[in-house]
């Protein structure tokens, strides 16, 4: 089940009609970023895109859309391509549970073979490209992010493996944007504390597990290469980055090598957002290059962001549902299921068996107060157990029907959110609120909820063998 490297993966959407390869050369800009849009245009279960010859590169080919789609992203999983996303999520949430599975070292990583220490020019090594028109510049938006704690070196937990934008400042430099509260941030305050520079590796074109897991919002001691074995179902690859011995994939295409320097900040963007609008611009730490290792012929992967739904909001649809699912489940035994996949969480949807009456608005106001919810879940959605967070039209009937605009809605003034909401004024500064759309249950007595309409009998052997036959 499991793909050791991108190219492997992209192998196997091919085997299921699921990766278009375009070989006529095309220009970086705007031919990239207007396929990788109009692939998001046109369908949820679009194929990835492989272009072979871009203008200006001798070398690197560019992926775009990797898990753009359902059927994309139940082939990362290794799951047949029709499987249904509620199905997904809890097939996800299953594998959660066997982490942490121990990791594999390995010695002879591919991208070793070619590497550059002097004269590095980002600008000819990658075929890079301005993905919106308003980019300040252009980024790497899809590589993993590798950095230690600085007070627990040691600590294999705490390396932590995550997914930040980076502009490409110059030839050796870029910008980057941790937020405080990110562990890479958290890692760069620890080293300027000792006046010491941040220690970071790049990794570039991974298969899709681990960059799925790289955008999670696991523990600060929790490894991602750890929970990216238990989700693939075996364990992890990784190799030693030969200068700063931090470990990264061993399937990588490009690892970049270098540090964060202390004390510097620069300012970043703007650069076209998944909230689809622009950032502005913000001073943000810079990173200095020192050594690129690489493939012969690098497959360059690349992320589109802009307005909603791109690849980013598959990639991290269930990544940031299942972590909201476990947390709330923890106190609350009567949650289903969780749909965060609206906006990396900014709107959630919450299925659950009520035990009294308001129990749907406690558990909605919880879910703004997880690790995940304070920085998101600005409008959380509670719908009865009976009803499909993942199924819309069954969740906006709820909301039709059981929904009362004043007995549910709970209104939260002055909540955290992450500053690129650009409906926070200021930035990072919001009203939340909970929508409660389940039915009214004792002591809350309202409404006429006593007929409902039940499926006909045998309802869920014709589902099962429907999907057969569809199948």
């Amino acid at each position: 089940m499991a793909h050791p490297d991108l190219r492997s993966y992209l192998s196997a959407l091919d085997a299921h009609g699921q990766l278009l390869r375009w070989q006529d050369r095309v220009d970086p800009e705007p031919d990239l970023g207007a396929a990788a849009r109009a692939v998001s245009n046109l369908t949820d279960r679009g194929p990835a895109l492989l272009f072979d010859s871009i203008t200006g590169y001798e070398r690197g080919r560019v992926a775009l859309n990797a898990v753009g789609s359902w059927p994309n992203h139940a082939l990362m999983l290794g799951l047949p391509p029709e499987t249904p996303v509620k199905d997904q999520f809890f097939e996800f949430a299953r594998r959660w549970d066997d982490f942490p599975v121990a990791v594999e070292r390995r010695t002879d990583p591919p991208w070793a073979e070619l590497s550059l220490d002097e004269g590095i020019d980002l600008f000819q090594l990658l075929p890079l490209f301005r993905l919106n028109s308003w980019d300040v510049g252009c980024y790497i938006d899809k590589a993993l992010v590798i950095t230690r704690d600085p007070d627990d070196p040691d600590h294999f937990g705490k390396q932590n493996v995550g997914i930040y934008r980076m502009q490409v400042k110059d030839v050796d430099t870029l910008g980057i944007q941790p937020l405080p509260t990110h562990d890479a941030g958290l890692h760069l305050r620890r080293a300027e504390q000792r006046g010491q520079h941040l220690p970071v590796a790049i990794a570039i074109g991974n298969e899709p597990v681990i960059t799925t897991v790289g955008g999670m919002p696991l523990n600060h001691d929790e490894s991602e290469y750890e929970m990216a074995g238990a989700i693939q179902g075996e364990p992890y690859r990784i190799a030693a980055a030969p200068l700063t011995g931090l470990d990264v994939p061993w399937g990588a295409e490009v690892v970049l090598e270098g540090e964060m320097l202390a004390g510097v900040r620069e300012v970043e963007g703007p650069f076209g957002e998944f909230t689809g609008h622009y950032s502005g611009g913000r001073r943000q730490p810079v990173i200095r290059i020192r050594k690129v290792s690489y493939r012969p012929d690098p497959i360059f992967e690349h992320l589109y962001l802009g307005m909603p739904w791109t690849e980013m909001d598959y990639t991290l649809a269930l990544n940031t549902s299942v972590p909201l699912h476990r947390q709330l489940k923890a106190e609350f035994p009567e949650v289903v299921a969780v749909n965060a996949m609206y906006t990396q969480g900014l709107l959630a949807i919450v299925s659950v068996k009520q035990r009294y009456g308001g129990f749907g608005k406690a558990v909605g106001m919880r879910a703004m107060t997880t690790p995940h919810g304070l920085g998101y879940c600005k409008v959380v959605i509670v719908v009865d157990e009976t009803v499909d967070p993942f199924n819309l039209a069954q969740v906006m009937w709820a909301l039709s029907v059981k929904f009362h605009p004043r007995h549910d809605t709970v209104t939260v003034p002055n909540a955290s959110v992450l500053p690129l909401d650009p409906s926070s004024d200021p930035p990072g500064i919001t009203d939340k609120v909970v929508l409660d759309a389940t039915t009214p249950i004792a002591p809350d007595t309202r409404g006429h909820y006593s007929q409902t309409v039940e499926a006909p009998e045998r309802t869920a052997e014709w589902e099962q063998a429907l999907k057969e036959m569809l199948r």
